[in-house]
């Protein structure tokens, strides 16, 4: 969750001071989202120490939620470099902990937290350090958010280990920030069919609308959406792309244009998967991304299985839980 400042990658290396880490968007309260019992949730995106918060709060967040499942995903080791915008995007950007602590964490727990893998892409020791942690059983490689191209060696490297481990992978999308180069990553999509990539944030949600192409530095854009957008084509041409519908960025492009997005969820309905990506500390009202949009899909599903689906299954069999 990321403002929607225009950046160029100059201006973000030579002005990062200025770059706040966004709150959740005022979107209005949605209904509440009590424990259903009998309908789990899989949440795959959560954070440790997200901007500050304690675990006992996350824990009563994703309980509050009705989350029964939590994938809490680390952030790369903290170094000064260009990929992490020389340590301004340390944590993620959002003072989140790394590999070793998530670990700990998801061991402490008696279960309903797994644990997923990460490491800064250009680092000698990237591989080596996700490898580790996907033999101690981490469920996915994520949440890969740095400053570098998405067919850079180092990604690359991190793909090809996607696929021998059978784990998906999750990259935040952020225009000229986080991930360079998405119009082009069709053609990663299409060198490693094996690999099972997951879309997430502001670019990524952006590009459900065709006219994103003409303004790329419209991170939360209004209004009614065109068809034939990259990300929607991404969905539908490649059966190794899936999406995350965590974030402001998600919450935005599901409210702005609800017709479509009825639409979109059925089209999609065997490639979207919950997350939340919220660092409320409650897990309801207004301030709660998380639970905002579960009650958006409650209400926009165009049927229980498709619900159901979005907020569990899918997730289940892409993880292989």
């Amino acid at each position: 969750m990321q403002p929607d400042d225009q950046f160029s990658r100059r201006k973000f290396l030579s002005h990062s001071g200025v770059l706040l880490a966004a709150s959740a968007l005022p979107l209005g309260d949605f209904p509440g989202t009590s424990s259903r019992q009998d309908e789990p949730i899989i949440d795959i995106h959560q954070h440790l120490f997200y901007h500050g918060r304690t675990d006992g709060q996350l824990i009563a967040h994703q309980k509050a939620m009705g989350v029964t499942t939590t994938v809490m995903l680390p952030a790369g080791s903290p170094v000064n470099t260009m990929s992490t915008h020389f340590g301004f995007s340390n944590g993620l950007q959002a003072h989140c902990g790394g590999n070793q602590s998530c670990y700990d964490f998801v061991q402490s727990r008696e279960g309903g937290y797994l644990v997923a893998a990460n490491e800064v892409p250009d680092l000698p020791h990237a591989t080596q350090e996700v490898e580790k942690y996907l033999k101690l059983g981490a469920k996915m490689i994520a949440e890969v958010k740095f400053g570098v191209a998405c067919d850079s060696q180092g990604m690359q490297r991190l793909f090809q280990l996607a696929a021998e481990y059978d784990v998906p992978i999750l990259m935040h999308w952020k225009y000229e920030v986080y991930n360079y180069g998405f119009p082009r990553f069709h053609k990663m999509l299409e060198k490693y069919p094996r690999t099972r990539f997951i879309g997430h944030a502001q670019t990524w949600w952006a590009n459900i609308d065709k006219g994103q192409q003409d303004h790329p530095w419209d991170m939360y854009p209004k209004g009614p959406v065109t068809p034939g957008g990259i990300t929607d084509r991404y969905l539908s041409d490649y059966e190794n792309m899936y999406g995350d519908l965590s974030a402001g960025s998600g919450l935005n492009a599901f409210t702005r244009d609800e017709a479509f997005t009825k639409d979109f969820f059925t089209r999609h309905q065997d490639k979207l998967l919950f997350g939340s990506d919220c660092a409320d500390a409650v897990g309801h009202g207004s301030d709660c991304i998380g639970a905002q949009t579960i009650a958006v899909v409650r209400r926009l599903a165009s049927s229980k299985n498709v619900e159901r689906k979005l907020l569990y299954e899918n997730a289940k069999r892409l993880l292989k839980l």
